[in-house]
């Protein structure tokens, strides 16, 4: 069955049909074309589907696309800030070695996005149990620790800024997107 759905895609208000077993991940890659959240085991085990609805951090494989009617969703692809640069998540990553193959990277800085938003000073316990649902095969993640440590001790500082600073750092959306969107994780 086709139903329209209508929702906030990386600052962008989308309207489109889907068919009513889609899921969000399905929604995302195949009929959006955002490839950069990646589909690894499919039911819900491995985090590397990680979006974020309404600054929750879920599994896109799990959330069907008609759940989102009326949702706020934010993919990796809408990190990047309009003049092209990284994310602070995303350059903490880069900068701290926290990618190895990079599959299971979007999945880890939108599940670190989800938590450092909420609390930019979180300790490492609070970092682990936040990661918990995304799996690293390459890495012992001590280098995504440090990476999401690093970005929230920048996000923590950027917030004592003023309340400008305090803010996302201006994301990109579909509309705003450019030749430099290759330079986004994904």
């Amino acid at each position: 069955m086709t139903k329209t759905i209508s929702f906030i895609l990386n600052g962008d208000e989308i309207s489109c049909d889907i068919q009513d077993h889609w899921t969000l991940l399905h929604l995302l890659r195949e009929e959006l074309g955002l490839i950069g959240t990646k589909e690894g085991c499919g039911n819900g085990e491995c985090g590397a589907c990680t979006v974020i609805v309404d600054q929750l951090a879920i599994n896109s494989c799990l959330f069907l696309a008609a759940d989102v009617q009326g949702k706020q969703i934010q993919t990796i692809e809408g990190l990047a800030v309009h003049t092209g640069s990284l994310h602070p998540i995303q350059q903490s990553f880069v900068d701290n070695g926290g990618i190895q193959c990079g599959f299971c990277t979007p999945g880890m800085i939108m599940s670190a996005k989800a938590l450092l938003d909420k609390n930019a000073r979180a300790d490492k316990e609070a970092i682990k149990h936040a990661l918990a649902g995304n799996i690293c095969r390459c890495t012992g993640y001590v280098q995504i620790l440090d990476s999401v440590e690093a970005a929230g001790r920048q996000m923590a500082g950027n917030q004592g800024k003023g309340a400008a600073a305090a803010k996302d750092p201006g994301t990109i959306t579909q509309q705003s997107m450019n030749k430099k969107a290759g330079e986004v994780i994904t």
